[in-house]
């Protein structure tokens, strides 16, 4: 980013403008985001919010580094992988509990597949090399005793796009948040082998629990705009608090109909499958985060790190406040 633009950023920000990256908008995994965002709650809190939106988790904390945007929304585990890189972010509020991740294989491909061991040689479909589809693909893979070199990742996004990769038969197998996965589950297009939606299934896979969806930010940004991070954690937690109580009706009403994939009953179903899996309150717990960075530190080869620097990699500061403001 230039000085220049820069300094028109900075005189953005101070009236309430912050941008955020992610990728699959429009899946469950950021439905507190898309609550929060039809029901007015950021504008309630004086933010205007850009979004920068791309086919994978790892493009979208690309815009970030690069300086296009001043939030992330993704998954914990990035921050990992700037911690090693010497770079200082940190999650400020959690909005999933879960990675919301399953792994299927194409029907027409392997319609008598009942094991992830059989993988071997697939083409997986993920959203990016280096996403949380990928990482959690791996993770299954490693699980069944197959290693990642044993497949070939392709890079198809999050959008439906994806379906007609595994139409085509580009993938053997696709890795995708919901609700593209549950959609093509109920139209026998996939058949699931592995999901990390609840709560038993995540702890199945990664022995324990782990922290899922969350808001990330460089750290001198957290220091210099605590009011508009302050206010983004209080959009989330109360959008987390609104889907603790809401109902099919509050949801269909709530949400944009280009979301359902054109069936809105297949929506709410993997809605229902999910529900458990976002956040009370978005705080942090350190026992998931210790327990995701043993699993990921597995799968990357990095070497160790202590919890102190661990409980660097995220701030409940503005969280707390927020759980306290909506009793959530």
């Amino acid at each position: 980013m230039t000085a220049g633009s820069s300094s028109a950023a900075e005189s953005t920000r101070s009236m309430g403008r912050v941008t955020i990256a992610l990728a699959a908008r429009q899946s469950l995994y950021h439905l507190p985001l898309t609550v929060a965002e039809h029901l007015g709650y950021f504008r309630q809190a004086g933010l205007t919010v850009d979004w920068v939106t791309q086919e994978g988790g790892s493009k979208a904390l690309g815009s970030a580094v690069n300086g296009q945007a001043d939030v992330v929304a993704g998954a914990f585990e990035h921050l990992f992988g700037l911690q090693q890189k010497g770079l200082s972010y940190q999650g400020f509020v959690q909005f999933g509990r879960t990675p919301q991740i399953a792994l299927g294989v194409s029907t027409r491909k392997g319609g008598n597949m009942r094991s992830i061991m059989e993988l071997k040689g697939a083409q997986i479909g993920v959203s990016a090399v280096d996403s949380a589809t990928h990482w959690m693909a791996c993770q299954w893979l490693l699980q069944h005793g197959l290693l990642p070199e044993d497949v070939s990742f392709v890079e198809v996004g999050t959008s439906t796009s994806v379906v007609e990769a595994l139409r085509n038969g580009t993938i053997d197998a696709l890795c995708n948040p919901d609700p593209v996965m549950h959609w093509l589950e109920q139209k026998n297009e996939v058949r699931i082998l592995g999901e990390a939606r609840s709560l038993a299934a995540t702890r199945k896979v990664m022995t324990g629990d782990v922290p899922g969806a969350c808001l990330l930010a460089r750290s001198e940004f957290l220091i210099r705009q605590p009011e508009v991070a302050q206010a983004l954690s209080d959009t989330v937690v109360h959008a987390l608090k609104w889907l603790q109580t809401a109902g099919p009706a509050d949801i269909l009403r709530t949400v944009p109909p280009a979301y359902w994939l054109g069936d809105r009953a297949m929506y709410l179903g993997a809605f229902e499958k999910l529900r458990e899996s976002y956040a009370a309150d978005g705080m942090f717990d350190t026992a998931p985060v210790l327990n995701a960075w043993r699993a990921h530190a597995r799968l990357m080869g990095y070497g160790p790190m202590g919890r102190p620097a661990l409980e660097r990699l995220y701030t409940n500061v503005f969280a707390s406040k927020s759980k306290i403001k909506f009793a959530a």
